[in-house]
């Protein structure tokens, strides 16, 4: 990669980290609503896997989306915005936290039910062979997922129709509250794509140039018409499962230890170690981070909130 290409990825994996704390803070200050899932700790993951992918490969997520939808070029302000319900929102704030999109990006939501996109990504990939397109689909979701049938449904029908799509479990050890070995019957979730003899591997998610390795690697199996193929990418939310959650599933010290572990930490270490950039440089993109947030949060309580008559549109397709 270029110079800027490094910076514009640390630039993401920042942005995200700042847009989720300030939307704890909305949250607490009673001006985002309902579930608020938020992806501190996982910022790597998505970062990562977009940042290998091509103008017409698609994206389809679970409800943990406000870093994917950053990755996939939405802006802060739209972020906020739709997570305040505002009509400046990427959803016209009729979507919230859990159902972001812009198919002119390529960025076919977030899906607030666990594992329902599992069968509409098998359909993206499916359009995209049949009209002889170039596209991979890439369907991200958690490690809770993987225990439901849509998941085996949809992994068993993208073999038998070898179809161009990465199955992405971004494994953070928790489905909800219930941790990965009381509820699934085995340690490694990528060995549940053996069953369907998919190629897979596992990705230490909080390497984002280890993550961005895997998914060039993968990218271009699929694109080369080798099928799908499946990536278990470890990782770790930092915060609860949503701001309602008492956490008490998990010992403060495993998430200290997590901490420790931090994915912006590691790539700004990474970047420093190989002299790619200078510390100062790092320094200013933080600093150009805080004010766009800043910006963000005021753009978004300035905006209207959805007109009445907005309850009727976005229904139906139009013909």
């Amino acid at each position: 990669m270029e110079k800027e290409q490094y910076l514009d990825l640390y630039h993401q994996m920042v942005l995200i980290r700042l847009v989720e704390e300030q939307a704890a803070q909305l949250y607490q200050q009673g001006k985002i609503g309902g579930f608020l899932p938020l992806y501190i700790g996982q910022e790597a993951v998505s970062t990562g896997l977009i940042s290998a992918r091509q103008p017409q490969d698609r994206i389809i997520t679970a409800y943990r989306d406000h870093g994917v939808a950053i990755n996939c070029g939405l802006s802060a302000k739209e972020v906020i915005a739709e997570l305040m319900g505002k009509a400046t929102g990427c959803s016209q704030g009729k979507g919230g936290s859990m159902h972001m999109a812009d198919v002119k990006k390529n960025f076919w939501g977030g899906h607030a039910i666990v594992g329902a996109h599992l069968p509409i990504a098998s359909g993206l990939a499916l359009g995209d062979l049949y009209r002889g397109s170039d596209g991979v689909t890439v369907c991200m979701f958690g490690d809770g997922a993987t225990n439901i049938g849509y998941f085996h449904e949809a992994l068993n029908l993208s073999k038998v129709w070898n179809l161009p799509v990465i199955w992405v479990c971004e494994n953070n050890q928790y489905g909800m509250g219930t941790a990965v070995e009381r509820a699934s019957a085995v340690s490694e979730i990528s060995q549940k794509a053996e069953g369907y003899a998919i190629p897979s591997r596992r990705v230490d998610g909080m390497n984002l140039l280890e993550v961005r390795q895997a998914a060039e690697e993968t990218f271009a199996a699929v694109r080369q018409g080798k099928g799908p193929h499946f990536l278990e990418i470890m990782t770790y939310r930092f915060r609860g499962h949503s701001m309602g959650d008492p956490e008490r599933y998990r010992q403060q010290e495993e998430v200290k230890c997590w901490q420790g572990n931090d994915p912006i930490g590691i790539y700004r270490e990474a970047l420093l170690e190989k002299k790619v950039v200078e510390v100062t440089e790092l320094d200013a993109i933080d600093a150009r981070v805080r004010v766009e947030v800043q910006e963000a949060v005021q753009f978004a309580e300035s905006s209207p909130e959805p007109a009445p008559e907005e309850l009727y549109t976005h229904i139906y397709a139009e013909p």
